[in-house]
This record gives structure tokens, C-alpha cells and sequence, in this order.
């Protein structure tokens, strides 16, 4: 008989961005090689649940039926900063999925959970408990450091308790996973029993996704897509912008989030001509998009926890072979950087990005050899039909190592 995963997720199918991506992808991939799965997750919400009303969104026909996935009921509370009402949005979220692990009466071998929100990953933990599982315990971003770095929850007392969970989590998990090489040390810091059952499996794309053609024709277009939020260096892409229409380059912008307004306002208010707003579509025409253009921007606020992350807007460009100009440092920056697929700026400064992209501009031949270098870079490190191996590896070596368990104590029993 099949093991039974359940996956525990604030993020899901349709969603889009790269946590509901990827575990739409990890359910899948689990389904294909066999094991029975199970989701609890949320209605669509991020970044905004009207975005979902589009049918277009909901474009898997699989998913759209299955009895698999139950989605509990959250009301409409919108991202900010206030404290209090992230706080109750999640304290919402944690209790109705808690409810919903305590009246299932089927049994789990192993339950996938994922953080953030570290509510969710608390609702895990109580799973792992109810069905006696194995736990395997996703990080996406590291809580509480994140929410410092964005200014959101820099109570002490709330930040403080928030590590206390934090250290929980990563002692009772019995396997973790993490989408960044950067969170590694700091995971295995912060806990020494993490030490050894921390795995790799970052945020990738499937091979059918990966651009044919590696280099859009036409005019030198810029794109920058995704999140523009908290953690974000909204500002430095202002800069940019207004350098960019003084070259007469056009620059897309297929973003969302909480400064996605203010940034509107004050181009708008530049009177910058050469800019222009996609609303978010879906990941296959957000990839058609991405393909027609000859850069691909990101910048993240200057802060240290930022070092450890990963963009998932970095892996989408390299898929479709457009070459990254970014304001990024630590494992970002090392990714960029090590297969030669775009350039990083090391003063971190709207002037060195323009010079990067100039170069872009002028040399239609090193367009060309960094758009292949990327797509070839992510056909070795980010597709999922090769990254999921990581995961089954580790699901199966928790189920080889539990028959040992079993044989060992059979055998003292014998004795």
C-alpha cells in the first residue's frame, strides 16, 4: 500500500508567486511517483483573492476536481503592516486548519508542512502528533529574521517567542527541507539536532517551461516581475525606471503588493512614459511575457537576512533565457553570478545597474551568451524532474530507516 503524505500549506494552486507554484509542483510530483497525497491549504488569496474570480487562474483541470485538497474558509484580511492584523489573520488560519487535522480519522505516514507563516508549520507540528507521522518541515524564509528585516513584528516579546517556535519546530521535525542553500547554517545554528537532516530541493521549473528560443528579438525591452513589497528595494526600481526612459528603454512591470500603488503614483507623477503595468496573468502567459524581453531586473532591501534568500523571479528569468541585472548579495548573488547569467551590482546603486544594462544594450553577443548560460544553468540545478529525486530520496530513507526500527526490535523481542 502507498504512504499517505498530508501537506499542510497557507500557499497552494492557483496562486500565484513561488510558494504556491512549488508546492503545486511537490503535490504533483509526490502523486506521479506514487505516494497517496493530501493537501490543507487556504482559498487563493495572495495577493489578492479578487485576482481569482479570472476562470484563467484555475487552469488545471486535475486539481480543479480532486477530492484531495481542502481549502479552509479565511475572511478577507489584506497584507500590511499592522501588527494586529497579520497577527489575526494567521491566529485565524492556524486554529481553522488545527480543526480541520483533529477531525480527520484516516492515518498519515508523513506530513509535509511549510514556513511561512510559522502558524502553519505549528499546525504540522500538532498533525505530526495526531498521526503519529514523520514530520518534514519546509522553510521557505527564515521567521522571525525576515519579519525583522521588513519592519513587520519587531515586537521583542513577539520575536522572541517567535524563535522559541522557531527552535521547536526544527528540534521535532524529523526531516527539513529548504528552498536556499543560505538557510542552512542558520538553521543548523540555531538548533544543533537540525545538524544532518536539513535537505536542499530549491524552487525550480519543469522542463516543458524552459524557453526554446534563448533570445527574444526586437527592441531592447526590461522586465521586472513579481512581489513588490516589504522586501524589496522599491526605490532603487524608481531609479532605474527614470534612467531607463532617458535611454528610451521600455521597462515592464508585472508586480503586486503592498508598494505596488505608491509605485504607480510616483511614476505617474514622473510623467515616465517608457513604463508600463501588467496585471499579474497566469505562469504560463507570465513566462510568455518574461521571453519577450531582454533583462530581467530584481533588487531586495540591504539587509543581512536577505542574504540567505533566493528570488524565485531570478529562476523565472533564467528559464526564459533573459539575462538577471540585480541588486541582490549572498546565495542570490552567488547564482547569478556562477554561471555567468547577468550581472549583480556591487555598490548597490541605481547608476551601476543602468551601466550593467547598458552593457546589455550595446552587445547583442553577450545578450546572447548569457541568455544560454542561464537557461543551460537551469536545466542542471533548477528543473523539478531532477530536484524531486532529493525529496523522495529523503521520504525514502525515513521509511528505510523505520523498517530497520522494526526489524531491530523484532529481533530483541525474538531474543
Amino acid at each position: 500500500m502507498s504512504k499517505r503524505i498530508l501537506i499542510i500549506t497557507q500557499n497552494f494552486y492557483p496562486e500565484i508567486g513561488s510558494a504556491g507554484n512549488r508546492m503545486k509542483n511537490i503535490y504533483l510530483m509526490l502523486k506521479e511517483s506514487g505516494y497517496d497525497v493530501e493537501v490543507i491549504t487556504t482559498d487563493p488569496t495572495y495577493p489578492n483573492r479578487n485576482f481569482y474570480e479570472d476562470s484563467s487562474f484555475w487552469d488545471h483541470e486535475e486539481l480543479n476536481t480532486t477530492p484531495d485538497i481542502t481549502r479552509v474558509k479565511i475572511r478577507n484580511r489584506k497584507y500590511s503592516r499592522s501588527f494586529s492584523n497579520r497577527l489575526i489573520y494567521y491566529l485565524e488560519m492556524a486554529s481553522k486548519m488545527v480543526k480541520t487535522v483533529l477531525k480527520r480519522s484516516r492515518n498519515y505516514d508523513y506530513v509535509y508542512t511549510t514556513s511561512p507563516p510559522i502558524f502553519v508549520a505549528v499546525v504540522g507540528l500538532v498533525a505530526k502528533f495526531k498521526f503519529r507521522a514523520k514530520l518534514v518541515l519546509e522553510i521557505r524564509d527564515l521567521w522571525p529574521d525576515s519579519l525583522k528585516g521588513v519592519g513587520v513584528f519587531n515586537n521583542p516579546f513577539i520575536i522572541r517567542l517567535f524563535r522559541r517556535i522557531e527552535k521547536l519546530l526544527y528540534k521535532k521535525a524529523d526531516e527539513i527541507v529548504v528552498n536556499s542553500r543560505g538557510f542552512i547554517s542558520h538553521i543548523e545554528g540555531q538548533q544543533e539536532t537540525a545538524a544532518g537532516k536539513v535537505t536542499y530541493v530549491p524552487n525550480a521549473a519543469r522542463l516543458h517551461e524552459v524557453a526554446t528560443d534563448t533570445q527574444s528579438q526586437g527592441q531592447f525591452k526590461a522586465i521586472y516581475a513579481g512581489n513588490l513589497g516589504l522586501a524589496q528595494d522599491n526605490e532603487m526600481l524608481l531609479l532605474l525606471a527614470e534612467e531607463l526612459n532617458k535611454r528610451h528603454v521600455d521597462l515592464t512591470i508585472m508586480g503586486y503588493g503592498y508598494h505596488s500603488q505608491h509605485l504607480k503614483t510616483e511614476i505617474d507623477a514622473r510623467c515616465l512614459q517608457n513604463v508600463k503595468f501588467v496585471q499579474p496573468v497566469t505562469r504560463a502567459e507570465c513566462f510568455e511575457i518574461i521571453a519577450s524581453h531582454q533583462v530581467g531586473i530584481v533588487t531586495l532591501v540591504d539587509k543581512e537576512v536577505f542574504k540567505t534568500v533566493l528570488p524565485g523571479k531570478i529562476i523565472d528569468y533564467m528559464t526564459c533565457g533573459v539575462p538577471v541585472v540585480g541588486s541582490v548579495d549572498g546565495f542570490a548573488k552567488e547564482v547569478i553570478e556562477e554561471k555567468d547569467a547577468g550581472f549583480v551590482s556591487q555598490t548597490k546603486d541605481a547608476d551601476n545597474l543602468i551601466a550593467y544594462v547598458d552593457r546589455l544594450l550595446n552587445d547583442t553577443l553577450l545578450q546572447r551568451r548569457m541568455s544560454n548560460n542561464a537557461q543551460q544553468y537551469v536545466k542542471e540545478n533548477f528543473l523539478w524532474e531532477k530536484n524531486i529525486h532529493s525529496l523522495l530520496e529523503l521520504i525514502e530513507s525515513e521509511e528505510q530507516e523505520e523498517r530497520m526500527e522494526i526489524n531491530y526490535v523484532r529481533l530483541n523481542f525474538n531474543e
